[in-house]
């Protein structure tokens, strides 16, 4: 009887001890290393400390950041992304949100309660806006049908069917709607009579369009990179801005001063376009260096553009995340607001220097044109803000999101 290490070995007879070799002390293999760490607690993992390692610290930054709510109210009626959103233009004080399950909602921004559930639509709800007396709720999904809900009796009292829609609005003052289509076509209704006129162009799609503030005129813009400016009553074409004068890609935005003298536009090629709408004259052009990330070819696309109301200032945002903040007067670049995420829709205050954004990455950011310093931002979504806009007192947003969710933010600022 010998004793090694502990080990008892037996002898039989002759038998002479080479080695003796220790079975517990073998090189361990993939199952024993597995077993291994089934006994590891990952809770109590030693002494090692973790908090000096930035990526860890950024990793729980990260999470606090998505989990922070600062809404005051959330609407879940929806069960697929939310794409548009409007307020009533009377009162402020009722919203109307299109998704992707093929429905429009009419709720209260105060308590989110349902006072219409637009119903019928067979694609994504893509468009849905107020008429200019808040009376009317007019609903236009994908596919290109077209609903007209009357609010106070709750009750759809108009349809139309177009080619896949592209955009649709009031007219400022009348109850008369316009909607432009993939095919070109733009279309105006008086509802809810229905008398129809139609604005026909070249087969490209009409992208964006917008009733300019005297009622009398539309701009539109289209896919080739042509904009065109419509007599609503005669049913012409005042000016055709095309060619080295209108944009080399599509249009995907415009907006026009308060008066409506002016129209900024902008294009998949990068730049927005001054147009003076009274000659049909390209007075100004911008730019700002760069391309989109994550696309080595593609132009770094004009998302969003705007006016300021009270100083002679233009606003340019971009897929790259870029804000662009333009003198109108010189035409010069002011600020340049840099963000990660692509920003898909901006807004400027009604009667401040203040202009809103929001972005690929679910934040709502507030910027001062003046300084060009990010005045607040705002979190809750855990998905992409689409759509979002502001009420006249500047004092809430209502958002629409790829999360399923609308959300209202009150506006807190110092200055108020």
């Amino acid at each position: 009887m010998d004793n090694t290490e502990g080990n008892e070995i037996e002898l039989h007879g002759d038998e002479e001890i080479i080695e003796v070799i220790d079975l517990n002390e073998t090189e361990p293999g993939p199952d024993d290393l597995a077993e291994d760490l089934e006994d590891v607690d990952f809770d109590d993992a030693g002494d090692a400390d973790f908090e000096d390692e930035e990526g860890w610290e950024m990793e729980d930054e990260m999470e606090a950041e998505a989990e922070q709510d600062d809404s005051e109210l959330t609407f879940s009626k929806h069960t697929g992304s939310v794409f548009c959103v409007s307020l009533d233009p009377t009162t402020n004080s009722l919203a109307v949100t299109g998704g992707e399950d093929d429905k429009a909602y009419v709720w209260r921004v105060s308590d989110g309660e349902v006072l219409l559930e637009c119903t019928g639509h067979k694609d994504s709800v893509t468009c849905a806006v107020f008429s200019h007396d808040s009376s009317l709720v007019a609903t236009g999904d994908m596919s290109g049908a077209i609903k007209v809900w009357k609010l106070e009796a709750k009750e759809e009292i108009w349809s139309f069917e177009v080619a896949d829609l592209e955009w649709m609005e009031w007219h400022p003052c009348a109850p008369v709607l316009l909607a432009g289509t993939v095919d070109g076509s733009v279309w105006m209704w008086k509802i809810p009579g229905g008398d129809c006129k139609t604005f026909q162009s070249p087969a490209c799609q009409a992208s964006s369009g917008k009733v300019l503030p005297d009622g009398k005129r539309a701009v539109v813009g289209y896919g080739d990179g042509t904009v065109r400016v419509w007599d609503l009553k005669q049913g012409n074409a005042i000016h055709v801005i095309k060619g080295q004068d209108g944009h080399q890609g599509s249009l995907t935005c415009l907006a026009c001063n308060k008066d409506g003298s002016l129209v900024l536009t902008g294009s998949v090629d990068g730049i927005a376009k001054l147009i003076n709408t009274a000659t049909g004259k390209v007075v100004g052009s911008f730019s700002v260096e760069g391309k989109a990330k994550g696309s080595k070819d593609e132009e770094n696309s004009v998302e969003s553009v705007g006016f300021c109301n009270i100083l002679p200032l233009i606003a340019v945002a971009y897929l790259d995340g870029t804000l662009a903040i333009y003198d109108l007067s010189t035409q010069v670049l002011r600020h340049r607001c840099q963000q990660e995420a692509g920003i898909v829709h901006l807004q400027w205050e009604e009667s401040s220097s203040v202009v809103s954004t929001c972005s690929l990455d679910g934040a709502l950011r507030l910027w001062d044109a003046r300084s060009g310093n990010m005045v607040s931002k705002y979190r809750g979504h855990t998905g992409e803000i689409l759509d979002f806009t502001t009420n006249r007192e500047a004092s809430l947003v209502v958002t629409a999101s790829g999360d399923n969710q609308a959300k209202v933010f009150c506006l807190q600022r110092p200055d108020r």
